[in-house]
């Protein structure tokens, strides 16, 4: 049986929330059902993809604004909300007022970067601007000030007879700023996440930049290592929480057809695994499939995974929502307890 000096803290998990195009609300659905199911069984979070011109959930805000009505206890969090497409001050209103109606249990994941496929949609994203907009960290920055109350304009105070105005952003939700985390694949991002009080996402994506012999899970332990270092040395360090994301397939209670068709998505994604890709020497950690005691032991051997002791398991993409049931309950019931985790209680 595999075990460790420092039992799992926190269990969360990532959903992409596919849908049908022909059948949207559906899949939303299920979604919605998926997230209840986590908190039964006692998850601490549950966190949703961000997918845009895709068939996926393109408003997770929207999602976590429907799921705080339908649940009263676990956190819910986006990993992660590309701010090339996010107007900073537009968005702090809408997090602030989702994190009310859910009671302070929102976790707002973010990365910077230039969107994906920039070229075919930046006439519609940005008509008069595509060529002038800052898709920095300085992006990020202003949508952390705004939720951290700071002042958007001088202008406030009564004008006319009931009209009443902020100089900062409403609704304020206090605590906010603290639960912001930074999605990074860089030692670089990491760093920068630490420096700026951000909490880190750690996922089944590292950057090896120029490594010749490139380890995924020896570089994300570098990442992490390197973000709590920063995180420490600022004068006034925030709470500094890390989340690793890998994908898990737990095999326990699978029927035999589950079974072959996990397998069969694992080895179709396995080689991909193997070399980095692209300039930045992108690498994709293996899936992990196997029963929930096999899972722990390739766990508690994975340098990423020996850092951390909060973890939001990614759901494979394109599975139905009777597989994610059973991984989820696999999850819940056997592979959280092999790893020293406790289920939240019912509120």
């Amino acid at each position: 049986m595999p075990d460790s000096s420092r039992p799992l803290r926190k269990l969360g998990f990532l959903t992409i929330g596919l849908f049908d195009p022909a059948d949207p609300a559906a899949g939303h659905e299920s979604t919605l059902q998926i997230i209840g199911l986590g908190e039964r069984l006692g998850f601490d979070s549950a966190w949703l993809r961000h997918r845009h011109l895709q068939f996926g959930i393109s408003s997770p805000i929207a999602i976590m604004a429907a799921a705080s009505q339908r649940t009263s206890r676990i956190e819910l969090g986006t990993a992660v909300t590309p701010m090339g497409w996010e107007n900073p001050l537009r968005l702090a209103e809408d997090l602030a007022t989702v994190d009310l109606l859910a009671g302070g249990r929102i976790n707002p994941g973010l990365s910077v970067g230039e969107p994906m496929h920039y070229d075919t949609i930046k006439h519609a994203l940005y008509p008069d601007s595509a060529g002038l907009e800052d898709f920095s960290y300085a992006r990020v920055e202003r949508l952390a000030r705004f939720i951290a109350g700071e002042p958007v304009r001088e202008f406030s105070g009564k004008q006319g007879v009931v009209e009443e105005f902020s100089n900062r952003v409403e609704p304020h939700s206090s605590g906010l700023r603290e639960r912001l985390w930074y999605g990074a694949a860089s030692k670089e991002s990491a760093i920068w996440a630490g420096a700026n009080g951000f909490n880190l996402l750690s996922s089944s994506v590292v950057f090896a930049g120029a490594d010749q012999e490139p380890e995924f899970a020896r570089i994300q332990q570098s990442q992490i290592r390197a973000y709590r270092e920063a995180a420490a040395s600022v004068t006034a360090p925030g709470p500094a929480r890390v989340s690793q994301g890998l994908v898990v397939i737990p095999t326990d209670s699978a029927s035999g057809k589950q079974r072959e068709k996990y397998q069969r998505y694992v080895d179709e994604r396995t080689p991909r695994t193997r070399v980095p890709h692209g300039p930045k020497g992108m690498l994709f950690a293996p899936d992990l499939i196997g029963t929930s005691d096999q899972i722990a032991e390739q766990l508690y051997a994975h340098a990423g995974f020996q850092e951390v002791d909060e973890v939001a398991f990614a759901l494979p993409f394109s599975f139905d929502h009777e597989d994610y049931v059973q991984i989820l309950t696999d999850i819940a019931t056997k592979l959280g307890p092999a790893l020293g985790w406790t289920p939240a209680a019912a509120v």
